[in-house]
């Protein structure tokens, strides 16, 4: 994500892999600080299908982790 710092605006939203493509469940809308503690606490099921989305980029929070 180009904007990382810990106040950055994010949406913290979980994609569900429906058979028809899923669809998009918003969990956190605020500071990306707080979105990543929200995220750590899903089970890991869930947070397979986490995403954090600033106003230029999108990333799965698993790969956030990676990085």
């Amino acid at each position: 994500m180009r904007s990382t710092h810990q106040d950055a605006s994010v949406r913290l939203y979980h994609l569900d892999g429906g058979p028809e493509g899923g669809m998009a469940t918003t969990l956190f809308y605020g500071p990306l600080a707080q979105a990543m503690m929200i995220a750590a606490a899903e089970p890991e099921e869930v947070q397979e299908g986490l995403f954090l989305a600033t106003d230029n980029d999108v990333v799965a929070y698993l790969d956030l982790l990676d990085g």
